[in-house]
């Protein structure tokens, strides 16, 4: 079976073709940092424009790049939510009319279940079951996965995610956009011990999360000091900043594995590619004997390789999901668990 994928949720065009007996057979991405710079985030209407100017020359790229020709392709899987309302109708409906062009069926993709699974790409993918951290701009779960559809939400953030924590605290030192990066790079030169900042429920007896506190004790740390600041004291702050959230994240994904008795973690989302969060992890586990996943780099962030995988392995589950009645409902807010009874 071959499946193209589709990817719009929010500032990534993505496209892929997946073959379940080869693999992946080829992926190509437009990002959009550069467009979204200046205003120092993505701004809605503009991603939606450039995925309609982007999404023809891709797929135009993965065909050319597989070899495959369009007839050639099984179904089409795209992302129907959750993100960006705008993204997501242009990747609907490029997905559902060129399925009715070609005859071909349709399946929605959840895009967290496209991060989800997007380990199982890498060389030495994980076995079922696992625990997992979705990690990103916009989430921060851990989830029991015992299959693909079979997800029980373990914790969540009760605010801020952990890559919005990121974003917003690079911006408060003035660092350019995407700050994940930036902070995580700058953290590298810092003292750790200059700045000692909250680890929110670190210790709370669940799996909740919560990082709004944290950036505002960034904040407090910055305005304590005099202005300009030095690129040594953002360089602490940032260290600061950085360990006290992989520190909350390590800790709760170990007990996480510890009461659920797996072995096996998977990491997945843009978060996911933090080399100290990586570092932490792997510490950790090898201390306790457990096993970490990451997805390939490539993976990490937004990418239609995984909606096609995700989608492909929906479809191998169930033949039935695929539809051909073509229509352009995407969902922006779609709870992942949700996917245990039924796909949107």
């Amino acid at each position: 079976m071959i499946v193209l994928g589709v990817e719009s949720s929010c500032d990534e065009t993505g496209l892929a073709l997946y073959d379940t007996q080869k693999g992946l057979l080829a992926h190509a991405l437009h990002s959009q940092i550069a467009m979204h710079q200046e205003y120092g985030g993505v701004v809605p209407e503009l991603a939606s424009r450039d995925h309609i100017r982007r999404t023809l020359p891709l797929l135009e790229q993965v065909f050319a790049d597989s070899g495959v020709q369009r007839e050639a392709i099984d179904a089409i899987a795209f992302t129907q939510g959750p993100g960006l309302a705008g993204a997501l109708l242009v990747g609907a409906s490029f997905a559902n009319g060129l399925a009715m062009a070609l005859n071909k069926p349709v399946i929605g993709v959840h895009h967290l279940e496209g991060h989800l699974l997007s380990p199982l790409l890498a060389s030495n993918p994980p076995s079922f079951p696992f625990v997992a951290l979705l990690v990103s701009g916009g989430h921060t779960q851990l989830m029991r996965v015992d299959g693909v559809g079979q997800y029980t939400l373990l914790g969540e953030t009760l605010d801020d995610a952990a890559g919005e924590a990121f974003d917003k605290s690079a911006k408060l030192l003035g660092l350019p956009y995407p700050g994940g990066p930036a902070i995580s790079q700058l953290a590298e030169q810092g003292n750790p011990d200059s700045f000692q900042f909250p680890r929110p429920m670190m210790h709370s007896k669940d799996f909740q999360f919560s990082f709004s506190g944290l950036k505002t004790a960034v904040l407090t740390a910055v305005k304590a000091q005099p202005e300009p600041l030095s690129d040594v004291v953002k360089a602490d702050i940032a260290r600061g900043f950085v360990d006290a959230i992989v520190d909350v994240l390590v800790h709760k994904c170990m007990k996480a594995l510890k009461e659920t008795g797996l072995q096996r973690l998977v990491i997945a989302g843009g978060v996911g590619a933090n080399r100290q969060l990586r570092n932490a992890l792997n510490t950790a586990a090898a201390r306790r004997k457990y096993q970490v996943f990451y997805p390939e780099l490539e993976f990490c962030t937004d990418n239609g390789a995984m909606i096609a995988f995700a989608g492909a392995m929906r479809l191998q589950s169930d033949p039935a999901l695929a539809r051909s009645e073509y229509g352009f409902n995407v969902n922006p807010r779609w709870a992942l668990q949700g996917l245990n009874t039924a796909q949107g």
